[in-house]
């Protein structure tokens, strides 16, 4: 069955932060497909090119130009191209605008088509979007991932309250899905009880839905957050472990990374030391960007040090095939962060998925702290089988229909004769890339 591109259409929509951000709905013979893209704060130099109109309209920050480019010179691009096959979709909104990044015409309007038309595909079909990827995957069968939940958060996600980005739990014992939910939100709850009982405040949350405090120290709230799954009645390691993004790239001070609430600067040797140890003493399985986008030097020692947990690059790799691949032939790193508008296109993320997939890589899909309500990132997750996800806290509604997405997909594929969720062996593969002797 064929699914022909006929209509086009594109406004302006509001992100989670309240930003404008581009939608967009595509019309196939028989089907229909809409999507909002998302946008980050924490945004590494090398990702796509997101377009902005400047001015005074909300701050510089509309998008009517990235709408108006979707309207004109994509939707005559892909119209009349089968959706059903994604890639030649892809390769026309590449042709359109052939430059690095998609810099004249916006990432945030090419992704916004190349979504819609992977969703109205999905919908002539007449399958739930992550069957439609499934299929798309030589008959691989769904896989429901391992959550990364928000817990507490500073950087660019809270002000700068403290240096580390995100501290989040991440339900390793849990048996299905819907049981590693349950249990990051008992951390959670317990994480917000002990912060009451200190004084902070938990009402208002950061830009994902963790919670944000003015911790003495980033040691400190790797302290709190232990304790937290301590006080839920879950075992630390065993049952929930412990993950952190730590944006370095915000911290780069020349050649050295500032932790301004703590009032220090370090070398990225006495930087990686630091992280090791924090690992020694914490039930930690997985470290996001420990060091800067470019230094590749310090990534090479920090992947030695730690790379017995998941060392995971986000703003290092941005979703490029070639970024990735040099990682892949120096050793660098040893699992990769998967968000579709750091390269533009469906396609073009699932390229990512699979070379690391290949080379023994770790993959975590990711959603951006300026979200959508949007779901399809769920979906995503399940088709391609990336084994984990990352999509904020268990409150606000962008982040919770990621969550509710996959607890119908769980609940709808028991039905269906049993689900098959990744749990622990999620983080194996980089584990034991990272291993002491391996290749």
């Amino acid at each position: 069955m064929t699914a022909l591109i006929t209509r086009v259409d594109a406004w302006e929509a509001l992100d989670s932060r309240g930003n404008p951000t581009v939608a967009c709905a595509v019309e196939v013979a028989g089907g229909q497909g809409q999507a909002v893209v998302p946008s980050g704060a924490s945004t590494g130099a090398h990702e796509a090119v997101e377009l902005r109109d400047g001015g005074d309209r909300y701050g510089g920050k509309g998008v009517l130009g990235a709408v108006a480019n979707v309207q004109t010179v994509l939707a005559e691009a892909v119209t009349g191209i089968d959706a059903d096959d994604q890639h030649a979709v892809d390769e026309a909104l590449r042709a359109a605008d052939p430059t690095p990044g998609f810099g004249q015409v916006g990432a945030n309007a090419v992704l916004a088509v190349s979504l819609a038309a992977c969703l109205a595909a999905a919908d002539a079909e007449r399958v739930p979007l992550y069957r439609w990827l499934a299929a798309g995957s030589a008959g691989a069968t769904p896989l429901l991932p391992l959550p990364m939940v928000n817990i507490l958060s500073g950087g660019a996600h809270a002000g700068g309250a403290i240096d580390v980005q995100d501290f989040l739990v991440v339900p390793v014992g849990a048996d299905s899905f819907a049981q590693a939910v349950e249990w990051a939100w008992r951390v959670r709850r317990a994480a917000a009880d002990l912060m009451d009982a200190a004084g902070h405040g938990t009402a208002l949350v950061a830009d994902e839905g963790g919670l944000a405090a003015p911790f003495a120290s980033n040691r400190a709230a790797l302290e709190l957050l232990t304790q937290a799954i301590e006080r839920s009645g879950l075992a630390p390691g065993s049952d929930a472990a412990v993950a952190i993004d730590v944006a370095a790239t915000q911290l780069v001070d020349g050649d050295r990374y500032a932790l301004a609430s703590e009032g220090r600067s370090l070398g990225a040797d006495e930087w990686v030391a630091e992280l090791a140890d924090w690992c020694a003493r914490f039930p930690i399985v997985s470290i996001e960007d420990p060091l800067g986008e470019d230094d590749w030097t310090g990534w090479a020692t920090a992947t030695k040090a730690l790379g017995h947990v998941q060392v995971l690059g986000d703003d290092l790799f941005v979703t490029n095939t070639e970024r990735l691949a040099r990682g892949v032939e120096e050793g660098i790193a040893n699992a990769v962060l998967v968000k579709p508008n750091q390269t533009g296109t469906v396609s073009g993320a699932r390229r990512v998925v699979d070379l690391a997939q290949r080379s023994g890589y770790a993959t975590v899909l990711s959603a951006r702290s300026g979200e959508t309500e949007d779901a399809w990132l769920a979906d995503m997750a399940v088709g391609w089988r990336t084994g984990q996800i990352k999509v904020g806290s268990v409150m606000r509604s962008e982040r919770t229909a990621k969550w509710n997405r996959l607890l119908r997909i769980e609940a709808e594929l028991d039905r269906a004769g049993g689900s098959d969720y990744a749990g622990r062996g999620a983080l194996e593969p980089a584990i034991r890339l990272g291993a002491p002797g391996a290749p």
